[in-house]
C-alpha cells in the first residue's frame, strides 16, 4: 500500500516543455508514473515524450482525468500556476520550484486550504510511492518497494537515506518531501498520521533540519504513534542567525535549534541518528530485525 499517490494516480506536468519539465517527465515515465498530460501556454497540440500538451490546466482536465499536478514553472509565475491547478479541481499539487516569494507561498497555501487541496512544497523534491508512482525530481534508482515510510524536509539527505535503506534490504512505502521553504504545504503532522494508518508501513523515518518548530510539533504526535520512528536532524554545526541552504533552515530568537529538536524527538520515543548511515541500524533495532 502507499499514501497520497499510487499506481493509479494520473499526473499533469505544468511547464512540460521547459528543460526541467522535459527531463523530469522522462524520468517519471521511466519510473512508471502515469503522466496523462502537460501544459504550456501557446503550445497546445504538441507532445513531449508522447505526452499530450495543453494550453491550460482546465483544458487538460476536460480532456482526461487528472489526480495530481507537478509544477516546473519559474518562481515569479508559480502562484498563477498553482491557482490554475487548484481552480481546475486537482486535489494534490506538487510545487518543485525554489525561490517563490513568501507572500505568494502564503496566498497559495491559504487558497489551497479553502479548496481542500493538498500542497507538497514549494521547494520540494516531490513524492515517491516506491515502485508505483514518482512525482517530482528524485533519482529513480534509490527507491524500492517496502515497509518504511519517509517524510523529510531535505532532498539530498533523503536520497542518501533511501539509498542506505535499499542497500540494507529495507524498501520504502512512500517518501514525502515537505520542502525547505518558510511556508510549506503538508507538514510532518499532516503526513505522520497517514503513515500511522497505512497497514503496510511498519516504521517511519523523519528527516528534519534546524529552523522552525516543525520537528517539535511532530514530536507531540509521535508520542501517540504505535509505529517506531527514527529521526535524523541536519544542521548540528550551523551558527545561529545564518540561513543554511533552505529558506526555513535558520535558528532565530533561540528557536529551531538542533539540540531542542533532538531533545523533543527523543522524549517522544523516537530514535535519533547522529549520522545518516545510522538510520538502517536504528530501524532494525526498533523493528527487532537481527542482522
Amino acid at each position: 500500500m502507499a499514501i497520497l499517490v499510487n499506481e493509479d494516480t494520473r499526473v499533469l506536468v505544468q511547464g512540460i516543455t521547459g528543460n526541467q519539465g522535459k527531463f523530469h517527465t522522462r524520468q517519471m515515465l521511466l519510473y512508471g508514473t502515469k503522466i496523462v498530460g502537460g501544459t504550456s501556454p501557446g503550445k497546445g497540440g504538441q507532445a513531449v515524450e508522447g505526452v499530450p500538451v495543453f494550453d491550460t490546466v482546465r483544458a487538460a482536465c476536460q480532456a482526461t482525468r487528472v489526480d495530481a499536478s507537478v509544477i516546473f514553472i519559474p518562481a515569479p509565475f508559480c502562484k498563477d500556476a498553482a491557482y490554475e491547478a487548484i481552480e481546475a479541481g486537482i486535489k494534490l499539487v506538487v510545487i518543485v520550484t525554489e525561490g517563490i516569494p513568501v507572500h505568494d507561498e502564503m496566498d497559495i497555501q491559504n487558497y489551497a486550504r479553502k479548496k481542500d487541496v493538498r500542497i507538497i512544497g514549494p521547494n520540494t523534491f516531490g513524492i515517491v510511492s516506491s515502485g508505483k508512482c514518482k512525482i517530482g525530481i528524485p533519482p529513480n534508482q534509490f527507491f524500492k518497494p517496502g515497509e518504511i515510510g519517509v517524510v523529510a524536509r531535505s532532498g539530498t539527505l533523503t536520497y542518501e537515506i533511501a539509498g542506505n535503506l535499499t542497500a540494507h534490504g529495507m524498501g520504502q512505502s512512500t517518501v514525502v518531501g515537505l520542502g525547505g521553504d518558510r511556508v510549506p504545504g503538508l507538514t510532518f503532522t499532516d503526513v505522520l498520521p497517514l503513515f500511522e494508518a497505512d497497514p503496510e508501513t511498519k516504521a517511519v523515518v523523519l528527516v528534519g533540519e534546524i529552523g522552525g518548530d516543525a520537528e517539535e510539533t511532530a514530536a507531540e504526535y509521535i508520542k501517540t504513534m504505535t509505529k517506531p520512528v527514527v529521526a535524523y536532524i541536519a544542521g548540528k554545526s550551523a551558527p545561529p542567525g545564518k540561513r543554511m541552504g533552505h529558506a526555513g533552515a535558520i535558528i532565530e530568537r533561540g528557536k529551531g535549534t538542533f539540540e531542542g529538536k533532538v531533545k523533543a524527538l527523543t522524549a517522544a520515543g523516537a530514535r535519533v541518528a547522529s549520522l545518516p548511515f545510522e538510520v538502517p541500524g536504528l530501524l532494525k533495532e526498533a523493528l527487532g530485525i537481527v542482522g
